[in-house]
């Protein structure tokens, strides 16, 4: 319904939302340009869903968890409830009948009641978000900047993990990164940031943060991209889907160090042109080092490139150990899926393959899936 009458639904929705209670309006974005249907489409899509309530009970209390970030109370459930309901009777007419009403009413109370009892489980154990001090900035390339922030203590994550992050002149807007380090004893994570023409996160964090600032982290999310010590990887990203790479790739080094065994590891980086693989120094650097790891720049759109060109997922699945390997895959929505794609087609099984699905993790204040921001990671 909403695909089908654009803008018209969402509007309808917020312009309920806000009229009926305007002191939920401060916990919104202050530009609405990119919450644009998130909140509706993601009520029905879980609400849709309510069925099947055993299979999607983790995702929803995750994204309960999640809402401990904006300080919403049980009581405000009920009133972005009752205006998605009106909104529903609106734009279905006719087809909106006592039992249709009822249906949905069940399905979202259910849906409300598990999200609120997953944030006060989670609120016993763990605070909402964490402080953490910016430490230092560099700009890596033309596009892509490194913050190193120092996070208070009790943050933990496994490398692969990711955790929204909200920067100080941007408030309540909260945008998922992945931490490009393990864990180290002095609580400091390496961000990357690209910036994106136009995109309200990506620039605050490039341009108007700075050394000193103070920074608010959710707490990590993921379980699919992870290290595992009995298998070879194979490891493929675009862009800034790097990161959790990088992240794996320094916990691999730490067990190779550590117990002299690990993972041997093939890491492919793809970008459109030479100058966007931004960490490509540091990492053939690293793999002339050890025998246990291979780096594999590749680009797709300069044929004067003297490595691997094309797009990274084909080039990837093109390596001799590609079937045999564990593959984890990071970037664009459009990469990942060729990627998976090349990979199969290659013999890899798809059982083999993991990547992160965030599409329907909420991202900023009340919001699910990742737009056009968040997912500008190079697509080859």
């Amino acid at each position: 319904m909403a695909a089908a009458l654009g803008d018209e639904v969402p509007l309808y929705f917020y312009s309920h939302l806000f009229l009926s209670h305007p002191e939920l309006r401060e916990m919104f974005p202050v530009s609405m340009a990119g919450q644009r249907d998130k909140l509706f489409a993601a009520l029905g899509h879980i609400v849709s869903h309510a069925d099947q309530i055993d299979e999607v009970a983790g995702f929803i209390g995750q994204l309960g968890r999640d809402h401990r970030r904006f300080s919403v109370k049980p009581e405000q459930y009920s009133m972005v409830g009752a205006s998605f309901l009106a909104t529903l009777q609106k734009y279905l007419g006719p087809e909106w009948t006592d039992e249709v009403a009822q249906a949905w009413a069940d399905a979202y109370g259910l849906i409300a009641k598990v999200m609120v009892m997953a944030a006060e489980e989670a609120s016993d154990t763990t605070p909402p978000w964490w402080e953490g001090e910016v430490t230092a900035l560099e700009r890596r390339s033309l596009d892509v900047t490194i913050l190193e922030v120092r996070v208070a203590d009790g943050f933990t994550y496994s490398p692969g993990q990711s955790a929204a992050v909200e920067v100080p002149s941007l408030p309540r807007t909260w945008r998922y990164l992945s931490p490009a380090n393990a864990p180290r004893p002095d609580g400091t994570i390496e961000l990357h940031v690209q910036l994106i023409p136009g995109g309200l996160f990506s620039t605050a964090a490039v341009r108007r943060t700075k050394v000193g600032d103070t920074v608010r982290i959710g707490a990590p999310v993921g379980d699919q991209l992870a290290l595992e010590s009995s298998r070879d990887l194979l490891m493929v990203a675009g862009g800034t889907g790097l990161a959790p790479m990088a992240a794996i790739v320094d916990a691999a080094r730490q067990q190779w160090d550590e117990h002299g065994s690990g993972p041997r590891v093939d890491l492919f980086h793809g970008a459109r042109v030479p100058w966007n693989l931004y960490d490509q120094q540091r990492l053939a650097e690293l793999a002339s080092r050890e025998r246990w790891f291979s780096y594999h720049p590749v680009v797709s759109d300069d044929a004067t490139f003297p490595g691997a060109q094309g797009y990274v997922g084909a080039v990837a699945a093109a390596h001799p150990e590609a079937p045999r390997r564990l593959a984890l895959v990071a970037g664009s929505t459009a990469m990942v899926g060729h990627t998976i794609n090349e990979l199969v087609a290659a013999g890899t099984p798809r059982a083999d393959i993991r990547y992160e699905d965030y599409a329907g993790v909420e991202d900023n204040s009340s919001a699910t899936g990742a737009d056009q921001e968040e997912v500008y990671h190079e697509h080859r």
